[in-house]
């Protein structure tokens, strides 16, 4: 399998934080030590794999956890008790959530470790054009950090000499502020970074043009500038085959060890199996009180993270991403046969046949070119190229069905807008995108209320509890009560205090 630099990135990441090593030493864990680094050009790259390394704090379960726990998408199994995920889900949480506090700190964590690296890599006398793509993929980095925090949060702390999480005070910068530095950063990384194609082996899975292009039209669509979203993502889906991008035949592809970090992968994170790094999702999604018998037999499946009936009652019975997503059947090691759980349950990363979750070496995406291509037929649609917008879609939708049978034709304006929002719900379960997409197309507070009624009638009665919890101020996640006590300039979003 691939050896490639996000899989490595986290063994340097937590080496530094660990051990001595001739790179990025923390210590304190909060504070990169610069003294004695930045000599050579090994110095810079293991700089920036570090900054790859937070990508695993924050999207392995963090990022699903604050995006799909409190939506439509995902709710708490039996092998959950935390009471700050099921407040996420029952819409009771506050600035004192540590799920809240910990998005807050993973990403000024990686704010931290791209400002070292952009600091401080100029010094080092190295290959220009080397050292200006490592800038490009930290400043890339930087840019999904920060758009991750302005999403979640609104407006906060724009630092960028950060080298102590103690420096991310002071007051919080407006939200076009921030969004101005996402943007910049974003498009600087854009003229240094290298196609796809200029990479070899064993740099696969590092950011690309593409990346920045595609991240770019995604920032531009969260502002709601849809030219500008439409005219960015057509540089790369226009041209998709320069930029080495396409969709995989299979939908289930993107899951498959073999096929995963293929076309359709612009940004992810690569797992081994044990004793490496495994994508403990399967951990967490896997059968256990749901199956005759309380178990299949795979050592560490806790059923903690799973659909709401909803999602599973959202697909069409024709469309093949309903298995891949959401799943009834698992094959029993005890029984040596496919036995059915009671309720739906995620499927994405797991893996039958083997006997214990650590096994599952799936890779997990932060961005799939079908997230370009649902992004580029909503811009599209949105500024009035309705022809082209139904083509894009249905491309997605083709994937889907094998066929023309799921196509959609002649939608109005309107009617396109709710079709491609329930579009990127059936295609990306798992994937931390349905908060991000609730909130920016102004339907998050009505969807909620709707879901809960749903939810209440045909599987857990309690549900009715989210339309009485849920409050128009809940388009922004509270500002995180350790911050505002540790730093007296910063103010709380309206509504939680």
């Amino acid at each position: 399998m691939r050896k490639t630099i996000l899989y490595l990135s986290f063994i340097i990441a937590i080496s530094s934080t660990n051990s001595c090593s001739s790179f990025l030493e923390e210590n304190p864990v909060d504070r990169l030590v610069t003294g004695n680094f930045y000599n050579t050009q090994k110095d810079a790259e293991a700089a920036v794999n570090a900054a790859y390394g937070q990508l695993e704090n924050i999207y392995n379960r963090l990022m699903y956890n604050m995006a799909e726990l409190p939506t439509d998408m995902m709710k708490n199994g039996l092998g959950m008790p935390n009471a700050y995920l099921q407040d996420l889900e029952f819409m009771r949480y506050n600035s004192e959530n540590t799920f809240v506090q910990s998005m807050w700190n993973s990403c000024y964590v990686g704010i931290m470790k791209t400002n070292t690296a952009i600091n401080n890599i100029p010094i080092i006398t190295m290959d220009m054009d080397f050292q200006a793509r490592l800038i490009g993929e930290v400043r890339l980095l930087r840019a999904l950090f920060y758009f991750n925090l302005v999403r979640f949060y609104g407006g906060v702390p724009l630092v960028t000499k950060l080298e102590s999480l103690n420096d991310a005070l002071g007051k919080r910068a407006s939200k076009g502020q921030i969004y101005e530095f996402i943007i910049q950063d974003l498009q600087e990384a854009e003229k240094v970074l290298p196609f796809r194609s200029g990479y070899d082996s064993a740099n696969e899975g590092r950011v690309t043009k593409g990346t920045a292009k595609i991240l770019l039209g995604k920032v531009y669509l969260t502002m709601g500038d849809f030219t500008a979203a439409k005219e960015k993502l057509a540089e790369v889906i226009e041209n998709e085959t320069a930029y080495g991008y396409g969709l995989h035949k299979d939908y289930a592809a993107n899951w498959n060890t073999e096929t995963e970090a293929g076309i359709e992968a612009v940004l992810y994170i690569e797992y081994k199996k044990a004793p490496l790094q495994h994508n403990n999702a399967m951990d967490n999604a896997g059968p256990k009180y749901s199956v005759p018998g309380g178990s299949i037999g795979v050592n560490g499946s806790n059923e903690a993270d799973i659909p709401t009936q909803e999602l599973y009652d959202s697909y069409d019975e024709r469309d093949k991403r309903r298995h891949a997503n959401v799943r009834y059947t698992f094959y029993s090691m005890i029984e040596k046969d496919y036995v059915q759980s009671r309720i739906p349950l995620f499927g994405k990363y797991w893996i039958d046949g083997v006997s214990a979750t650590n096994q599952c070496d799936i890779n997990m995406h932060i961005i799939r070119y079908a997230d370009a291509l649902l992004m580029y037929a909503e811009a599209l649609n949105e500024v009035g190229e309705s022809a082209k917008a139904h083509e894009v879609l249905n491309r997605v939708r083709e994937r889907a069905f094998g066929d023309d049978s799921g196509n959609f034709n002649d939608l109005s304006k309107e009617q396109f807008r709710l079709e491609i929002l329930n579009e990127r719900r059936l295609e990306f379960p798992h994937e931390g995108h349905r908060w991000f997409d609730l909130v920016r197309t102004g339907t998050f507070i009505e969807r909620m209320k709707a879901h809960g009624t749903y939810e209440a009638g045909v599987a857990e009665s309690n549900k009715v509890d989210i339309a009485n919890n849920i409050k128009d101020y809940m388009i922004l996640m509270p500002i995180p009560q350790r911050e505002i006590d540790l730093n007296p300039e910063l103010e709380q979003n309206p509504g939680w205090n």
